[in-house]
């Protein structure tokens, strides 16, 4: 698990680059220089710990912080931080909103995820967003370590439970994908709440053939009632009620 330690005493939230041109830092070769890490999380047991171990790594260096992706927008860009480490769940302006804000005033950096949610869609979200790696809050050091470099050299890295959730996730075809266009038809009148009856006359189809409609339209949603196929229809944006 990361570590969480307080950082030093007299630490403020962010520290400015050091070494102007001229000086002995800037003269070290471009390799040399520590990767510059900001840390973008709510947590503040998180932050701390995540300072700590960036601090006892030589290779990197640790500017600044911030609770929120507001926070993030205000602070990040004058401290220029090469990585940013961002969590996902926050209050005010979330992970993928505020790697969508900071992409263009920080152009040279590297984002990498550091959340405990595993959803796929999140997953996608945050890779088109911009983000270049996507790791779980239970990655031991030296795995974050690991992605920390590979994504300060650009290469894009997914944890393997994040990978296999986006595999799981293509394999398993969309809700409603198999509905015909009847029972779309049907679906959407089932979702204004019309009874079969109701479906039979609109459409000016038998009764037998309403209720045969709705019978596979329930086994495709793999819903026990219509209650449920609606609901399931809703979420997954199988209708749309006007």
């Amino acid at each position: 698990m990361i570590p969480s330690a307080p950082p030093p005493k007299g630490e403020h939230r962010g520290a400015p680059r050091e070494g102007s041109p001229g000086s002995d830092l800037h003269r070290h070769a471009e390799r040399a220089a520590p990767i510059r890490v900001f840390v973008i999380d709510d947590h503040p047991m998180i932050r701390h710990g995540l300072a700590a171990m960036i601090r006892a790594e030589r290779e990197f260096e640790w500017v600044g912080e911030a609770a929120d992706g507001e926070e993030a927008i205000k602070l990040a860009p004058a401290l220029e931080p090469d990585l940013l480490l961002v969590d996902l769940v926050m209050p005010r302006l979330d992970g993928v909103a505020a790697i969508q804000a900071l992409k263009p005033l920080l152009p040279r950096a590297r984002f990498v995820v550091l959340t405990s949610v595993l959803d796929p869609a999140e997953v996608k979200r945050a890779m088109a967003a911009g983000a270049g790696a996507y790791l779980l809050k239970n990655a031991s050091t030296q795995e974050l370590v690991t992605v920390m470099h590979a994504a300060a050299r650009g290469q894009r890295v997914l944890a393997p439970e994040v990978s296999d959730a986006l595999i799981a996730g293509e394999r398993e075809p969309a809700p409603g994908g198999d509905l015909t266009q009847r029972e779309r038809e049907l679906l959407a009148l089932m979702a204004r709440g019309l009874s079969n009856q109701e479906i039979s006359n609109r459409l000016s189809i038998a009764m037998p053939t309403v209720k045969f409609h709705v019978t596979n339209i329930l086994a495709k949603l793999h819903a026990d009632n219509r209650t449920e196929a609606v609901l399931k229809a809703l979420k997954h944006k199988l209708v749309a009620l006007e």
